[in-house]
């Protein structure tokens, strides 16, 4: 079971959740399911939105800890995070750099590339070059290099808005177009055809650790946005239903991704294994789902952990690693 630290004062928890991201709803969901836990675990909490009182919030309020829970841009993208340091108030997750390092795909691909760990091939393409340069040109010379079947996604965005599988070239451009409504630069990568997997990774200040590798396998074939929050659309399997050896190996992937970008108190690396057993790096997740179908949360019921215990001694890492 995951080691927890022992509190020894009554903790004042501010959570935040909300924003005006694509993510909204599932952010106040995420919320409301940490408070719930963290109210049962003994913590004084409160619930504020990220909005123009943010600070005079967290001043009236005087937290000891802050655990944001926003999902997509502002929430995820290290901005809040850089004025939540500025507060001198400890805060649940990935440092300012983290979270930028994490949130652009394009980025912590090459980051995590760099580290030794697999990522699928793929192109990244900025909208504005895309409509300057012969686009049709451009995507035929991408698709010369990298085979069909595609994943086109939005380098920066969540919860899988926004992304498309391209099997033959004349869906390619109605898939950058999608992606391109979520953000001005789009990753055309090569689909791994494999076991979906995710691996939530925590730590309460004795470094890393991996938890149960969660299966996840949406009725559709497809685990988009309503396969992930929709009861019934998605089969969960924790532990996953891979052999022992597949899954220490995606637990390595997400440990090494988890410290080659820099991230800390937890995180949820998405990961592909294929039929050769292969685990591929797809993205990381600085601020991951806690609904009731969220994967973390089924990580750690799956080690044998409640998630008021463990959600307390997140907050108590965080007020020790300020």
């Amino acid at each position: 079971m995951i080691s927890k630290g022992k509190s020894k004062s009554k903790l004042k928890i501010q959570i935040l959740a909300g924003g005006i991201s694509h993510e909204r709803d599932i952010s106040l969901k995420s919320g409301r399911r940490v408070a719930d836990a963290l109210l049962e675990a003994g913590a004084d909490v409160i619930i504020r939105e990220p909005d123009e009182n943010l600070l005079s919030n967290i001043k009236k309020d005087k937290p000891d800890v802050i655990w944001p829970c926003l999902h997509g841009a502002g929430g995820e993208d290290g901005a809040l995070r850089d004025i939540l340091a500025l507060t001198g108030v400890a805060f649940v997750g990935a440092t300012a750099n983290g979270a930028r390092l994490a949130w652009d795909k394009s980025i912590a691909k090459v980051l995590v590339s760099r580290a030794g760990i697999q990522t699928p091939a793929s192109v990244t393409l900025p909208k504005e070059t895309f409509r300057e340069l012969d686009a049709d040109g451009v995507l035929k010379a991408i698709t010369q290099t990298i085979s069909f079947p595609l994943v086109v996604k939005p380098a920066r965005s969540g919860s899988a808005q926004g992304v498309s599988v391209v099997k033959k070239a004349d869906e390619l451009a109605r898939a950058m177009v999608d992606a391109y409504v979520y953000c001005d630069v789009a990753i055309i990568e090569k689909f791994v055809d494999g076991t979906e997997l995710a691996i939530s990774v925590v730590d309460l200040g004795s470094g890393p650790i991996a938890l149960p590798v969660v299966e996840v396998e949406p009725v559709s074939g497809r685990f988009g946005y309503q396969e992930r929050y929709t009861a019934g659309e998605t089969n969960y399997y924790a532990p996953a239903r891979i052999s022992r050896a597949v899954a220490e190996r995606a637990a390595k992937v997400a440990l090494d991704a988890h410290v080659a970008l820099g991230l800390r108190h937890l995180s949820r690396i998405d990961a592909i294994v294929d039929k050769k057993g292969v685990v591929w790096f797809l993205e990381a997740n600085v601020c991951p789902g806690m609904t009731e179908t969220s994967l973390l949360p089924q990580a750690i019921t799956a080690e044998g952990s409640s998630l008021s215990s463990v959600y307390l001694s997140i907050a108590e890492a965080a007020l020790r690693t300020r």
